[in-house]
């Protein structure tokens, strides 16, 4: 039987959020009801980041009264402390007014706010501004060369459009339910991996609208049991779109990395990347230039396929911090297209080193230190 969106506010309707006994869809705070050809049904809860404890197990008893109406395949509910201009928080703590920078130094952005991911002490958003840079071959070799500097590291593939890193760590196969609406993460190379490319069949296209993708991301950061982490690393799809909103708003990010190709088409894109993080205070934690150089295999000419230097020029202008280049390179390609990241299947070698040289500048602006632990060495499976 197909479900409508009448059906959904009238279940909506028997869930209450307040001592009043104010229902969901009169309060306000309820988004957009969607109700896709499969009758998986998607919404968002308006919630200042203050509220969200008290709010999250409302968002539970609405998205299980949904779940448990006949003809419903799924659910996709989250909470968003997006707002329009027309839309103050509500309940949310008078901030003290902001303190003018000292001078010659540029102002500190605002702190970062919202419900923490228990048990992970930093997550890091991977993005771009266009697709095609190597951003996810990046963010997955920079999470191995992250892990093995000694640190607990997870990844997600918040790429709910061309969702990359199953391939990348040749995993396959669902991830294992541990209770009710909790799933354990997949395992590649000593870090724990969630990814939509679990959940759906290979070449189903995800077509998909804003809700659903906030819904999704959202549910793939708060019902995977993570477990203890000291970064959560984030493949971001690429753009400045929903997906961006929902991570930087909805999520306490510690910092981006812009990931981008030194030609000028590239950083274009990169610096809409720079300026949407930058508008919803998430800190810069550094650019990355890939596929800067080829050196080529027979005659070891270096060649400039896509340009040099332009992210590191970018970097410098936009006053973010540069965190190295990356060369165009074959072993790069065919271990990833091989489910064998470089930085597993070659952790000495030298594009490993260049990983690892990123990751340990990432860190270090991350948290103004070295890695705590000593390396370990990575266990190739």
């Amino acid at each position: 039987m197909a479900i409508t969106r009448d059906d959904v506010l009238k279940v909506l309707s028997t869930v209450t959020v307040d001592a009043a006994g104010t229902t969901l869809p009169a309060s306000g705070r309820l988004s957009q009801v969607v109700v896709d050809p499969t009758n998986r049904v998607m919404f968002s809860i308006l919630i200042d980041p203050s509220e969200a404890e008290r709010f999250e197990p409302i968002r539970r008893r609405a998205e299980g009264a949904i779940l448990a109406t006949p003809g419903v395949s799924g659910v996709f509910a989250s909470l968003t402390s997006e707002r329009g201009p027309n839309q103050p928080a509500q309940n949310a703590p008078q901030a003290a007014p902001p303190q003018p920078p000292a001078p010659g130094r540029p102002a500190a952005p605002p702190p970062r706010t919202g419900p923490a991911l228990p048990g992970v002490r930093h997550i890091v958003a991977v993005a771009s501004g266009k697709g095609g840079v190597g951003k996810s071959t990046t963010a997955c070799n920079l999470a191995l060369a992250l892990s093995a500097q000694g640190l607990k590291v997870g990844l997600l593939d918040a790429d709910i459009y061309g969702p990359s890193v199953p391939k990348l760590f040749g995993l396959s196969g669902k991830p294992r339910v541990i209770e009710e609406r909790l799933l354990a993460p997949m395992e590649g190379f000593g870090i724990k991996v969630m990814s939509i490319g679990f959940l759906i069949e290979p070449e189903t296209a995800m077509i998909w609208r804003g809700p659903m993708v906030q819904s999704a991301i959202t549910q793939m950061l708060r019902e995977v049991a993570w477990g203890e982490l000291d970064v959560l690393v984030v493949d971001m799809p690429p753009g400045t779109g929903d997906a961006q909103l929902t991570m930087a708003q909805a999520t306490p990010l510690s910092g981006a990395v812009i990931v981008s190709t030194p030609q000028d088409l590239a950083l274009i894109d990169a610096r809409r990347g720079v300026t949407m993080f930058r508008k919803v205070a998430v800190p810069i934690l550094g650019v990355i230039e890939n596929m800067a150089t080829f050196i080529c295999p027979h005659c070891g000419t270096a060649s400039h396929i896509f340009g040099h230097g332009g992210a590191r020029a970018e970097a410098e202008r936009l006053e973010v911090p540069f965190l190295g280049e990356v060369p165009l390179n074959m072993t790069i390609r065919e271990t990833s297209d091989a489910g064998r990241p470089v930085v597993a299947v070659d952790p000495d070698g030298p594009y490993a080193q260049i990983y690892r040289g990123i990751a340990a500048k990432l860190w270090g602006n991350l948290t103004g230190g070295p890695a705590p632990r000593a390396a370990p060495r990575i266990v190739i499976e």
